[in-house]
């Protein structure tokens, strides 16, 4: 009876423990819950709340004025037909084709980097992990404004190529797509019927495969330049973490330098590869101020992304509706493809293929099994 009632006295004792660890842990954390409600889930209700009304950027958006019209900003932009709907249309090909080019050209140009200046035999390794990180600390407005004076067309680009016997384009007054021009070079001017006369969102498939512009391929470079400097010391914290040990075995084995990069290091390298891809991901679908500053969408719409359209239908457009409704469209294809990229580089394991690389052949494993049974076979006649 004594040790029952102990043992419930015990119990709780430990309860109220708990109870009062809850307590304090929810007294710490209740700073950041009220500032993360004020300062983000209430601005991201409202903006839901605004993209399925009409409100006019007048009055609050919870006023009697303000009436509910369901999807209707949604389906303007998705199936609506007329000028939003292809707004948005090439806002999506604008910004897929920088996705599409700026993603995994700069981690593979950050990877790249955080090699070379990872290498012990490297002299002045601090000068150029500074030199190659200066871009990213510099700010967007100043680097867009010095595109656009190296890329004008009398700009310094423009005069490398001509030493080079090259007439650069140009740049930020160019709207034709790279892949278009590239297929004009064989007198491929336009396309198939059923790429010229089926559309998507308002923009017909052949527009879909132009290619960025000629003035989106600047931005896309300068993007690359920019950011690839931050990643790299993602891949150096990364490469400064990983075993010697392993490395050694594999040069045990005989692996050369791009085998022991591509089957050792790249795959201990996968959740800081994820990570890159993922921020990578993100920042290049909500590109806004490089466009705001440097074209403000032109040449031709050409430049025009998502982000910069949901601010002119909001800002300048007083489409607030619609706006909103473009941002939140934004937030989906961001999760979506994230989800996508995490599928793709889920953890898998080693095939039966590649297992057989590592296992001893089927007439290796009867010759030791024969040599095993052999010296039993002699320790039974020792005996």
């Amino acid at each position: 009876m004594s040790v029952t009632s102990g043992s419930k006295a015990t119990t709780s004792r430990r309860a109220a423990i708990a109870g009062r660890e809850g307590v304090a842990g929810w007294l710490f954390t209740l700073p950041i819950i009220v500032i993360l409600g004020l300062f983000l889930v209430v601005p991201v209700g409202m903006a839901l709340w605004v993209s399925f009304s009409d409100w006019s950027g007048r009055g609050s958006p919870f006023s009697g004025d303000v009436s509910f019209i369901g999807f209707n900003n949604y389906q303007d932009l998705l199936g609506g037909g007329g000028l939003a709907e292809r707004d948005f249309g090439i806002s999506l090909r604008n910004n897929a084709w920088y996705v599409l080019l700026v993603v995994p050209l700069q981690t593979a140009v950050s990877l790249f980097l955080a090699v070379m200046v990872n290498r012990a035999i490297l002299r002045g390794r601090g000068f150029f992990r500074t030199a190659f990180y200066f871009p990213s600390v510099t700010s967007s407005v100043a680097i867009t404004v010095l595109w656009l004076f190296l890329f004008g067309a009398t700009g310094a680009v423009n005069k490398l190529l001509s030493y080079l016997g090259v007439n650069g384009p140009n740049w930020f007054a160019d709207p034709s797509g790279i892949v278009h021009n590239f297929l004009a070079l064989f007198g491929v001017t336009s396309g198939p019927a059923v790429l010229t006369d089926n559309t998507a969102l308002g923009v017909s498939y052949w527009d879909w495969l132009s290619g960025p512009s000629v003035a989106m391929t600047a931005f896309i470079l300068m993007a690359i330049f920019t950011t690839s400097g931050t990643f790299m010391l993602l891949f150096i914290a990364a490469l400064q973490n990983l075993s010697g040990e392993t490395q050694e075995a594999a040069m045990m084995d005989g692996a050369n330098g791009w085998q022991r990069f591509w089957r050792v290091t790249l795959p201990q390298l996968r959740p800081v590869l994820f990570t890159v891809l993922t921020l990578g991901l993100i920042g290049t679908w909500q590109v806004f101020d490089q466009i705001y500053t440097g074209t403000q969408g032109g040449p031709g719409k050409t430049t025009v992304t998502p982000a910069y359209l949901s601010y002119t239908s909001a800002f300048s457009n007083q489409e607030w509706g619609k706006g909103s409704a473009i941002a939140f469209m934004l937030f989906v294809i961001i999760v979506v493809l994230t989800l996508v990229q995490r599928w793709v580089l889920r953890e898998r394991g080693v095939s039966r293929r590649r297992m057989r690389a590592y296992l001893p052949a089927a007439s290796e494993t009867n010759s030791s099994a024969a040599a095993v049974a052999a010296v039993a076979e002699k320790k039974d006649e020792v005996r």
